[in-house]
């Protein structure tokens, strides 16, 4: 059977940075930051106390109130991202095989918001005051599920779970269904809600998070000598993802073509990367393989990019041995730069702003690199966004666990 090819033909995104794609696009490529302190919880006695929450976002306009307070913050924004992607893309649901119509949803952590609320009902008023909705709002599956519910699509339906790398795999392995004809559209994203006490306090015993708390808009800095951690985000990213065909007799727009995906695992350490960024080097390449892509045809890396001090580093040196001397010539910036790192959803957002930098010729910056760290001797495009032809664009997803996973999107001419 000859492989099909995949595009991206609707894109959505809710973020600390906007409630939808382009005002997220917007947001990045004027490097504006989306930190700020904490207003979700009194954070008072954490040592961070600050983070890129989504500010305005309305649970009505995905269900209707008394439906929607079944639903985990995760859950929501993953079908606002959904929902956002399918009218962005001109589908109409009702003249398609739903059988042939499914959802992936990429997920780190889940319903952490429902599980210390009734933890605390638990503890306060005992087992049987829980809520009867606990369960099923937590699930990490509940995103994926609630989508193909409330759009009746009858194809493929998953969750997948691989921490930072979640949506990095929903993307490239809806992809993968629609290559090797399991489906023909794909609703391929991630979601994460973990701006609570336990989360923003379990992060902090890791020492993972920037405790930056006198400027918050400052504390995410990747590649820069000067980083102590993370910034957490939240929200969703999705995209939909079409049969190149069907898209083209459909006259839809396609903002880029998944050409390829890699994933691998570094088999090293639960939270360090392997030495040398190895597992995130063999993603990369497997990615540029599978889209049959010569590394030198590549023009921006849309990198993890953490600010932690482990990670930047080793990216830095895994680009530099998938690309060799071409490493020197790509642009690359980091989107957590601005909007926090969204965890399980960070994969998917990431995907939709490599689609838009195609589709718009526009690279955002690396927001807060002041004074580079010598060890990370790139082009992260600091200061401010360059207009520029993007052909083929990268973007890594490197979660705890070892898991890696590397999308190719190219332009479709």
């Amino acid at each position: 059977m000859d492989r099909r090819r995949v595009v991206v033909t609707g894109i959505g995104a809710v973020t600390s940075l906007g409630l939808d794609a382009r005002s997220t696009f917007a947001g990045l490529l004027e490097g504006r930051s989306g930190a700020a302190p904490i207003t979700r919880f009194d954070p008072k006695d954490h040592a961070t106390r600050f983070a890129a929450e989504v500010k305005g976002f309305d649970p009505g306009t995905v269900l209707p109130p008394h439906e929607a307070r079944k639903l985990d913050p995760f859950v929501l924004f993953a079908m606002a991202a959904a929902k956002e992607a399918l009218g962005d893309s001109g589908l109409d649901l009702a003249k398609e095989d739903l059988t042939r119509v499914g959802a992936v949803v990429g997920v780190g952590i889940g319903g952490l918001t429902d599980i210390e609320a009734q933890h605390s009902v638990l503890l306060e008023r005992g087992p049987r005051r829980i809520n009867p909705f606990f369960i099923p709002k937590i699930m990490m599956n509940a995103a994926a599920g609630q989508i193909s519910i409330l759009h009746g699509l009858q194809g493929p339906n998953y969750a997948t779970a691989s921490a930072c790398a979640s949506s990095a795999h929903a993307v490239g392995l809806a992809m993968k269904a629609i290559r090797w004809d399991e489906a023909d559209v794909m609703l391929a994203g991630g979601s994460e809600a973990t701006i609570t006490p336990l989360g923003i306090g379990g992060f902090n015993a890791l020492k993972a998070l920037s405790t930056r708390n006198d400027d918050p808009a400052r504390a995410s800095r990747p590649f820069d000598r000067d980083r102590d951690g993370f910034v957490m985000g939240e929200g969703g990213g999705c995209l939909l993802l079409e049969e190149y065909g069907r898209a083209r007799a459909r006259g839809a727009r396609i903002y880029a073509e998944v050409k390829g995906f890699g994933m691998t695992a570094d088999a090293h350490h639960i939270t360090a990367p392997a030495p040398g960024g190895s597992g995130a080097l063999r993603s990369m390449l497997l990615a540029l393989r599978d889209g049959a892509t010569d590394p030198a045809d590549v023009q921006y890396v849309n990198a993890h990019g953490t600010s932690t001090p482990i990670n930047d580093p080793l990216e830095t040196a895994a680009i530099r041995g998938a690309f060799g001397e071409h490493a020197a010539r790509l642009a690359i910036s980091s989107s957590k730069s601005m909007i926090g790192h969204l965890l399980g959803a960070s994969g998917a957002v990431e995907a939709v702003v490599c689609a838009l930098t195609i589709a718009e010729g526009a690279v955002h910056p690396t927001a807060n690199l002041e004074n580079p760290d010598p060890e990370c001797d790139l082009d992260y495009v600091p200061g401010s966004a360059r207009r520029m032809e993007v052909r083929n664009a990268l973007s890594n997803s490197l979660g705890f666990g070892g898991h890696n996973a590397t999308l190719l999107l190219g332009r479709v001419d």
